[in-house]
């Protein structure tokens, strides 16, 4: 059986079958397992479930023997203004026509993420399991836009990681997870990218594969390593790293992304601690570095397309994300025996310059303050319900030199500047058997 067909299987069998969107850190989820995301995602040297491979492998062998399935509801504000614009160049509006505007991007406004979790304890010291999860992603459906009419995209990374974990001594940990990646894409109404006509170069290096072919899919393997450390009984570090992932090609979308359709997975690497304050009380606090711009498609700036190198050209412009770091805190509250409450804070680097937010119009994930509250009830000795509320403050990242200058019969895009603007909330629930 191909790989691919292997994947699609288990995407199935995962209960994969909901669409997933979500836009915290850049394109990536704030955190994984709906007890962590109560934390602001907080989890690399505080496993507290069967998700926990998608964060730190090594935390496995820390939950116990536990199976949990959540959903999350994610509600995504996004749009963009467009400002200053000219196509006939200066000095010509009106009656020349321009790009000015305000855009609203959510032509699709609700999202749902499943995930789920299980893991085994093979002995004291070992488990095996298996995280099933949205990666992340990012959607974004405008009616009108100044790409065309019913132009957006639809990007979907689905994670399942079979996960090795063992306990080296009394206080070290360490885990594995198998990344099997499966990814879909689909863009909409972007044949008009800006004036294409009377430009003097390519749009696109391939114009049947720029937009408008439906749902296309790639798939990879990769893996996640991690460890866990106990320095005192109170005090616990954890480390986490994550190498590139490199993904089949959206062949079908091989004249929009860089290298002919190449669209791999950044890496990602962390620290964490957790600190038992009380007996009740624990704080944690995660650093994480997400390496957006080492990927061409999407690192990348467009200013390539504009020295002659079209979309999807060798070493072709993409959306100019650069790398980002992220901090979260987060502190969990034992009330009682039946009721935990938590809260969390985080907080990355802007990801989109403000050179770049053209393109961007079609993935402003530009937000980077969260705030969250979660609890977990448990409902008997071998049961949980959690839930956990994320809110994304309003940002905006106001364009600097976004939109080229000059008369778009001469080959330019009117100038102006293309100012996006984001927030998000979403509510998730979890329910856990522990066996």
């Amino acid at each position: 059986m191909s790989k691919n067909k292997i994947l699609v299987s288990l995407l199935i069998a995962g209960g994969f079958v909901s669409p997933m969107a979500y836009a915290t850190d850049g394109y990536l989820q704030q955190g994984y397992g709906v007890k962590a995301n109560g934390m602001a995602g907080v989890g690399i040297a505080l496993p507290q479930d069967s998700l926990a491979a998608a964060t730190n492998p090594a935390g496995m062998v820390m939950v116990g023997n536990r199976a949990d399935l959540g959903l999350t509801w994610f509600k995504p504000t996004r749009g963009a203004d467009v400002t200053g614009n000219c196509l006939g160049g200066p000095g010509t509006c009106p009656p020349a026509p321009s790009l000015n505007g305000s855009y609203d991007g959510n032509g699709r406004s609700n999202f749902f993420i499943p995930e789920f979790g299980f893991n085994k304890m093979m002995n004291p010291n070992m488990s095996l399991g298996v995280s099933v999860y949205g990666n992340g992603g990012m959607n974004t459906s405008y009616q009108t836009s100044p790409f065309g009419p019913n132009a957006g995209i639809n990007l979907e990374q689905l994670f399942i990681a079979p996960t090795w974990a063992m306990k080296v001594n009394d206080s070290n940990s360490i885990g594995v997870a198998l990344n099997l990646v499966y990814q879909t894409f689909a863009a909409t109404g972007l044949g008009g990218f800006g004036p294409a006509g009377g430009h003097g170069f390519n749009i696109s290096s391939n114009p049947a594969a720029l937009t408008d072919n439906g749902t296309d899919s790639s798939t990879g393997i990769g893996i996640r390593l991690g460890w866990t450390g106990e320095i005192t009984p109170l005090v616990t570090l954890g480390a986490t790293y994550q190498p590139k992932t490199s993904m089949g090609k959206f062949n079908k979308y091989a004249g929009l992304f860089a290298n002919q359709g190449s669209f791999d997975i950044p890496a990602s690497y962390g620290v964490g601690i957790a600190v038992k304050v009380t007996p009740e009380t624990t704080i944690a606090a995660d650093y994480m570095a997400i390496q957006y711009g080492d990927v061409t498609s999407v690192g990348n700036s467009l200013s390539p397309l504009f020295a002659g190198i079209p979309l999807g050209g060798s070493n072709g412009p993409g959306f100019g994300w650069k790398n980002i770091q992220v901090l979260k805190l987060g502190i969990s509250q034992v009330i009682s025996p039946m009721l935990t409450v938590r809260a969390g804070y985080s907080h990355n680097t802007q990801p989109i310059p403000a050179s770049q937010t053209m393109f961007n119009i079609l993935a402003p994930g530009v937000v980077q303050d969260h705030l969250t509250l979660g609890a977990t009830w448990n409902v008997s000795k071998q049961n949980e319900v959690t839930v956990a509320y994320m809110h994304a403050f309003e940002n905006s990242v106001n364009g600097s030199g976004s939109i080229p200058p000059g008369a778009a019969t001469a080959g330019g895009f009117g100038g102006g500047e293309a100012n996006l603007h984001m927030h998000e909330d979403s509510l998730g629930v979890a329910y856990s058997w522990k066996f």
